[in-house]
């Protein structure tokens, strides 16, 4: 026994003041007094020296693990775009089996204010350029002439074709013309608005009860270059405007203003989840080289 005593009273010390020095790391998370005296080491180290830890983390991430280049390797590598183009596939297989509306699923991202706000403005957007389109287009014209061609050519085919039907047209071709002209563009300006109005309505109220599946039926060329297009758009953002959304974010205030914001129960659940294998591992290992030093001392003493 007398051979094991030191050894093993090695290890215990060993064990102990490792395992009390980790939780010195966080604890006490505040100043402790006693009568007005400061305690020393309170507060735990972590818990003093946040400030500094969070700013030095916040700036080694943003340097070295959330660079411009780092990022856009990672990003556009081949793996990542296989990832997204197969998310890609996977999503509209399951759209070409939905049987929910467009309202509906709309509905899973949007509020039902939200989508009817965007039907009434979308609406409203078309009327007026549909509308300022027609009015402006002189359709008075272009209609009335197709008239008068149409009737030309039913006068040609029939019994006026043998009193010189070309004649008559062209004798009073242009005083119709003009007439039926200024009267198509009058009406076109006072209901034009109202047709087109009531076109959309209809067009919208049918799109939004449309089963999404029935959208995507025969359009596969068109989600395919839809599908080229998300692809293309993606590595444009990363490539062209990283930079741009980097230093905008600015990761290194926002990881050092999260860890500061931090409560220490928090950030020492989350640090003791992460390293919980090697804190237990340097806790054992104190035990052992107090198991050492003990047979060390052990025989130091039958020596001497």
């Amino acid at each position: 026994m007398q051979y094991l005593i030191g050894p093993a009273v090695g290890a215990v010390i060993g064990y102990i003041t490792n395992d009390i020095a980790i939780r010195m790391l966080f604890r006490p998370h505040r100043p402790k007094y006693i009568f007005g005296i400061h305690i020393p080491f309170t507060p735990g180290i972590i818990p003093k020296e946040r400030g500094r830890i969070a700013e030095a983390v916040g700036k080694a991430i943003s340097e070295n693990l959330m660079d411009k280049e780092t990022l856009e390797r990672n990003l556009l590598s081949e793996e990542m775009m296989a990832k997204i183009s197969s998310e890609i596939d996977k999503f509209v297989a399951h759209q070409k089996q939905n049987s929910e509306t467009v309202e509906q699923f709309a509905a899973h991202y949007l509020s039902a204010e939200e989508i009817g706000v965007i039907k009434k403005d979308v609406g409203e957007e078309l009327v007026l350029l549909i509308g300022d389109k027609l009015e402006n287009a002189r359709l008075g014209d272009k209609v009335a002439e197709m008239v008068l061609k149409h009737v030309a050519e039913k006068m040609r085919s029939g019994l006026m074709g043998l009193f010189h039907a070309d004649h008559i047209v062209d004798l009073v071709g242009s005083p119709v013309r003009q007439m039926l002209a200024k009267h198509i563009d009058e009406l076109l300006s006072r209901n034009a608005r109202n047709i087109i109005s009531d076109l959309i309505g209809r067009e919208t109220e049918e799109l939004s009860t449309t089963p999404v599946r029935k959208l995507l039926e025969g359009k596969d060329d068109k989600v395919s270059q839809a599908k080229a297009s998300l692809l293309s758009v993606y590595r444009s953002i990363i490539s062209d405007h990283l930079p741009r959304i980097l230093s905008t974010l600015d990761i290194s205030t926002i990881i050092r203003d999260r860890i500061n914001e931090m409560d220490m129960d928090e950030a020492e659940a989350i640090i003791l989840d992460v390293m919980k294998k090697e804190l237990r591992a340097i806790v054992w290992l104190g035990a052992l080289l107090g198991f050492i030093m003990g047979f060390v001392n052990m025989f130091v003493q039958m020596w001497c």
